[in-house]
């Protein structure tokens, strides 16, 4: 059990039976009275996003996830296929668990997924990644006082604000937190 002041953006803990992942957190002392711990919370088995609140003294179940790495596989059309490279059995994971970062999915790339009692329920990406441009605008700079951006397509399908200068062609570093491009290769 953690107090819930203990709680961060990232942590994982078990409450009515059911595991959340916080996603944001926030801490308010009224004049009088207890503090109070507002968090989102993402529900990891069913996706849903829920707010929270509890009085400063409360105390959720803390749970520990382990981390595997695995290597993606493919896509099969309702999971994602990964195999642990030492044993070679194969984890399905449902879309759902990678909603809205499965552009950064890339066959045969090494993923560390998080595991509770042998489910897989989050994972971590790298920090950063490199795509190739397959679809860039061409642009032309004009008179631009500030750093004048367009938006081009990766391999993987995934779009991203860069600069002018980036063209077809071209090898791209990703920030996956941020989805932010960094910088050319």
């Amino acid at each position: 059990m953690i107090d819930v002041n203990q709680l961060r953006r990232g942590t994982t803990f078990l409450q009515d039976g059911e595991l959340y992942k916080v996603t944001e957190y926030s801490h308010s002392k009224p004049g009088r009275g207890k503090a109070t711990i507002r968090v989102s919370v993402r529900n990891v088995r069913t996706g849903s996003n829920l707010q929270m609140t509890f009085s400063s003294g409360d105390r959720v179940e803390d749970v520990r996830l382990e981390s595997q790495t695995f290597q993606y596989l493919y896509d099969d059309g309702r999971f994602y296929v990964f195999m642990d490279t030492d044993t070679y059995e194969q984890k399905f994971v449902s879309h759902d668990t990678f909603a809205g970062q499965e552009k950064y999915l890339r066959e045969n790339m090494e993923l560390d997924l998080l595991l509770y009692e042998g489910e897989v329920l989050d994972y971590e990406l790298p920090l950063t990644m490199e795509f190739d441009v397959v679809e860039a605008e061409n642009a032309v700079a004009g008179d631009t006082a500030t750093g004048a951006t367009k938006e081009i397509i990766t391999d993987t399908g995934l779009k991203v604000k860069t600069p002018l200068f980036v063209q077809e062609g071209d090898r791209i570093k990703v920030n996956t937190s941020s989805g932010e491009y960094i910088t050319r290769v």
